[in-house]
């Protein structure tokens, strides 16, 4: 079964599909540059590990919050509830490793040059004070002070604004919104951002790859990449689109524009 949205499908955004999709996006996106970028460049699937902190509640061993006191003969002592403190709630930190893939393209004919980096936002790239958020900042800014073109694809609606263009600007060039976001950016006119927003009704964009100055850019099509990812990912085995999907919530138009859809193809 194909996707049944016209661009992303925002079912894809639930957590416990992201991680595999996210994967595949990588690989696939690399593997539809491949043939474009060679023999001079070549396409590479990047990770990087981080580690967070995953919170697990545990009830308090009530022993901790008393005091002993010795007997008068010199022995152990016994127990006793004085002064006992109040018994808190205990949070235990446990760290999870979280991996994330990305898609590099190297000049061959320059030692492995770095030249340009496509990043796929994950959702820990986009909470704010989480390990995730802080390291792709900080690549992000490592990136935008080199001579490295930056590619950044959003297609997660929740969260905070984390792509390298501003808040204020991108949303005083696209009054109508989106859902959605593609960005562009060239180390040789590092000033300029060439955007696609799209929203849920839209296809997602073809865009240019930046190579280096001289080279004629390359051609993603990123809705045929998601396209590839639902059809090899079987996503339509699991999906319940009967559920409305992943929060945030859409609108009330879009909500209801969505259902019609889903009702046409017999989903709901």
């Amino acid at each position: 079964m194909t996707n049944p949205f016209p661009g992303m499908n925002p079912y894809l955004e639930d957590r416990a599909l992201w991680n595999d999709f996210h994967a595949r996006l990588a690989v696939y996106i690399s593997n539809q540059l491949q043939a474009q970028v060679r023999p001079r460049y070549v396409a590479r699937v990047e990770e990087r590990v981080y580690l967070e902190f995953a919170e697990r509640e545990i009830v308090p061993d009530v022993a901790l919050f008393r005091r002993r006191r010795p007997d008068s003969d010199g022995g152990g002592g016994v127990a006793v509830l004085e002064r006992e403190c109040d018994a808190p709630i205990v949070l235990q930190l446990e760290e999870v490793p979280h991996t994330e893939t990305f898609v590099q393209i190297f000049d061959r004919q320059d030692n492995m040059r770095l030249v340009t980096v496509i990043e796929v936002l994950s959702p820990s790239n986009k909470e704010v004070h989480s390990d995730g958020h802080a390291l792709y900042l900080r690549k992000q800014r490592e990136i935008l002070r080199s001579e490295v073109n930056l590619v950044e694809i959003d297609l997660l609606r929740g969260g905070e604004h984390t792509l390298a263009v501003p808040h204020k600007l991108l949303q005083a060039n696209a009054p109508n919104g989106w859902h959605y976001l593609v960005s562009v950016n060239c180390w040789f006119e590092r000033s300029m951002y060439y955007l696609y927003p799209r929203t849920v009704r839209e296809r997602l964009p073809v865009i240019p790859i930046p190579l280096l100055p001289d080279d004629k850019p390359a051609r993603l099509d990123v809705q045929a990449v998601v396209e590839q990812c639902y059809v090899d990912g079987a996503y339509a085995d699991t999906i319940d689109y009967r559920r409305d999907p992943p929060p945030p919530a859409f609108s009330e138009a879009d909500a209801q524009w969505m259902d019609a859809l889903l009702r046409e193809k017999g989903l709901r």
